[in-house]
């Protein structure tokens, strides 16, 4: 396979992903943002969930004030905001018609026609009503071209570097959503384990659909450490950083099996994963939430260059 057909095809991957989670944030959002003011209220939220983005310096460069309007229109349809949701449907629809031909029916429509109907929004938000509406369509577009991938594609080197880039970014999303709970949505005076602490971590829950997960695991009450534990280590939960190191040593085990050899890119991920395997939630709290989370994003975001390197470079 080509280096560029290849690249175009992690990318796809990673771009829808990305649009599910900015539309699971804002969803998320929405909830923290209807909080007292005692409590953070919208703008503490809003912050919050730019933070997790990883754009909130792009967003103070464009706008001197924080406001629900201008985060949510930033979020989800700014055509210069190369995170927003349109943008990265956008750029999913270009990757895949580039590698149109290496695709199934039913993957090229699912991403065709989420594009299609994301610019019948315009940039643009009349209300809340549109915002749900749009937040709603993204994520049953990302399910349905998650869906076809699954069901319809060859396993194959096409298929495999489109799960490859979805796994990375998922990893990625959840690490920095744990990380924006545990360093900046909780005030300075308010307790860990009080009203606010376990509204947020159900709220962070239902952002990555674990809240069902988490009652079927653990049969106890929202308890913080247990959260982490769920998202961090547990490999039964897809988005957890666990089941997302293990996905990425699959995927590079099977593009290592189909061109006989393998290279950095791989060794990165088993270390990764192993690593995780043997971690435990005591020792990570020990050591801080926000350093080993910190830790694991810099390992990911190295895993992605020696994916670049490796397979995605001419």
């Amino acid at each position: 396979m080509l280096s560029r057909t290849a690249g175009d095809l992690f990318w796809a991957g990673r771009y829808v992903e990305r649009a599910d989670f900015i539309s699971r944030l804002i969803d998320a959002t929405l909830r923290l943002a209807a909080l007292p003011s005692s409590y953070g209220g919208a703008v503490g939220a809003w912050s919050s969930a730019l933070a997790a983005a990883g754009i909130e310096p792009l967003y103070a460069e464009r706008h001197p004030e924080l406001s629900e309007r201008s985060a949510t229109e930033f979020l989800a349809l700014d055509p210069d905001n190369p995170s927003s949701m349109r943008c990265c449907i956008e750029r999913a629809r270009h990757n895949a018609r580039s590698v149109r031909t290496a695709l199934t029916v039913e993957v090229w429509e699912a991403i065709n026609t989420a594009w299609l109907e994301i610019q019948g929004f315009g940039t643009t938000l009349e209300s809340r009503t549109a915002l749900g509406r749009l937040v709603e369509h993204v994520k049953s577009s990302a399910l349905l071209f998650d869906g076809a991938t699954h069901r319809t594609m060859l396993r194959e080197k096409s298929y495999w570097f489109l799960r490859l880039g979805a796994a990375l970014e998922r990893a990625d999303n959840t690490a920095r959503l744990l990380d924006v709970k545990y360093h900046l949505l909780l005030p300075r005076d308010e307790p860990v384990g009080g009203s606010l602490d376990y509204f947020q971590w159900t709220t962070i829950l239902r952002t990555v659909s674990a809240l069902t997960a988490y009652r079927h695991v653990y049969l106890d009450s929202i308890k913080p450490w247990l959260v982490a534990d769920l998202l961090i280590l547990n490999r039964r939960m897809p988005r957890s950083l666990a089941a997302c190191a293990s996905d990425l040593v699959r995927y590079l085990d099977n593009l290592a099996h189909a061109s006989g050899k393998r290279g950095p890119a791989h060794r990165k991920a088993v270390a990764m994963s192993a690593r995780l395997a043997h971690g435990d939630m005591a020792t990570i709290f020990a050591s801080g939430l926000h350093e080993f989370i910190g830790e694991f994003l810099a390992e990911n975001n190295a895993l992605g260059h020696a994916i670049q390197e490796q397979y995605l470079l001419l």
